[in-house]
């Protein structure tokens, strides 16, 4: 039977919303064994955010919280009592990695920061995602500040750039900060494996997501950095066109970023002549004469498909795409053939599908598609399997209300 790369890794969620659910789900599609940690009772806060599915029994489930947290175990743990806390520490005895995302502070006033998980496991990578970063020598006058995914949007520059001049900034798509600092934080606790391999030794990974979003910016910091110009929403100064347009049945989105392109889509247009023309002739000029060239694009467009415009701009070498609703992405033939979108049949929803993790590895076996787990469901054989506690110690546990277990 084929591995996954991470198959006999061990990773603890200290999770709650997206980010770090995220990493950690990318981790578990890799094949490690993902163990999250949830407040007994509530749980991670997104089991309450919709959209839901309810059963004929009357049973609801977010997809949200599928959609994030399959291929995990739940183990429901108080960590505000003294002995929650301890558990949590053996269990980091027998962990490779812990991954957390909590209110910047939380962890170290309950005394699971990584400076105190190291001593008992020299070995253990600790990732932490915050909004502005936590590594002791990096930190700003932010540090301390808490975060979702719109402020990080905000600040790296990127939401200034979103949306019309003529209109306020806008922010992308719902999550994108979060889903991208997880991204990046599952590629910083590969590095930090890679490196223990090497060197024994585990280590902490620093990521903020006001970093992740400038680094994702660097477009708009190379052009400050060269021109001393900030980039303006809606317009740009260099090239044009770089838009959607609408054809008969939606939009098209192209992208001409110089002048081989833009001879190219005149010659698709029929309209050679606009090659040559001063006001169309460099990427300088198409920008300060987009309102001149935007009807023209279009009503070539008014009788065509989205289909039969990508096909014929294909066949002259100009990159396009249409632009996709949801019903779209659902029904395209390349999306299923590339299999992006997994389905996860959950005991609640039943099956549904679900964004797939996006990398293909040639020797790996499909993805696993376990769905989310019930709140505690894997408490009991957590704590009795890797910690060695018996029944009677787990039921005492759960009467004293420091774990909690699925029914």
């Amino acid at each position: 039977m084929m591995q996954r790369p991470l198959t006999g890794i061990r990773v603890i969620g200290l999770e709650q919303y997206m980010s770090a659910p995220y990493c950690t789900m990318l981790l578990a599609d890799a094949g490690a064994e993902v163990i999250k940690i949830e407040r007994p009772g509530q749980g991670d806060p997104r089991r309450s955010i919709p959209p839901y599915a309810t059963n004929q029994e009357g049973q609801r489930v977010a997809g949200g919280f599928i959609g994030y947290n399959r291929n995990k175990k739940s183990l429901a743990l108080n960590l505000r009592s003294e002995v929650g806390r301890q558990i949590l520490k053996d269990l980091a005895k027998c962990s490779d990695v812990v991954v957390e995302n909590l209110r910047p502070g939380a962890v170290d006033k309950m005394g699971l920061g990584y400076q105190e998980l190291r001593k008992v496991n020299p070995r253990l990578i600790y990732a932490a995602i915050s909004g502005f970063g936590r590594l002791e020598g990096y930190t700003g006058p932010y540090a301390q500040r808490p975060a979702f995914d719109i402020v990080a949007e905000a600040m790296s520059g990127i939401m200034n750039l979103v949306g019309f001049a003529d209109k306020p900034p806008s922010w992308t798509i719902y999550g994108l900060a979060d889903v991208y600092s997880g991204l990046v934080t599952a590629y910083g606790v590969m590095l930090a494996l890679f490196m223990r391999e090497r060197t024994g030794q585990g280590q902490f990974v620093d990521s903020a997501m006001l970093d992740n979003m400038l680094a994702l910016n660097e477009r708009m910091v190379t052009l400050y950095s060269y021109t001393g110009e900030s980039p303006e929403r809606g317009k740009l100064k260099h090239l044009y066109p770089r838009d959607a347009f609408r054809c008969k049945d939606g939009y098209l989105a192209l992208n001409v970023p110089d002048d081989i392109q833009w001879g190219r889509l005149c010659e698709a247009m029929g309209r050679k002549d606009l090659a040559d023309d001063p006001r169309t002739s460099d990427g300088t000029a198409r920008a300060a004469n987009a309102d001149f060239i935007r009807p023209l694009i279009e009503n070539w467009l008014v009788d065509k498909t989205r289909a039969q415009a990508v096909a014929l701009l294909e066949e002259h070498g100009v990159p396009s795409g249409p632009v996709y609703t949801a019903q779209d992405i659902f029904s395209d033939s390349h999306i299923a053939a590339r299999q992006m979108l997994v389905t996860v049949d959950d005991p609640v929803a039943g099956p549904r599908q679900y964004a797939r993790s996006p990398i293909h590895l040639s020797t790996v076996p499909e993805i696993p598609t376990a769905s989310a787990p019930q709140l505690g469901e894997h408490t009991r054989p957590i704590l009795r399997d890797l910690i060695g506690y018996d029944d009677a110690k787990i039921d005492r546990l759960v009467s004293e209300g420091v774990v909690a277990v699925n029914k």
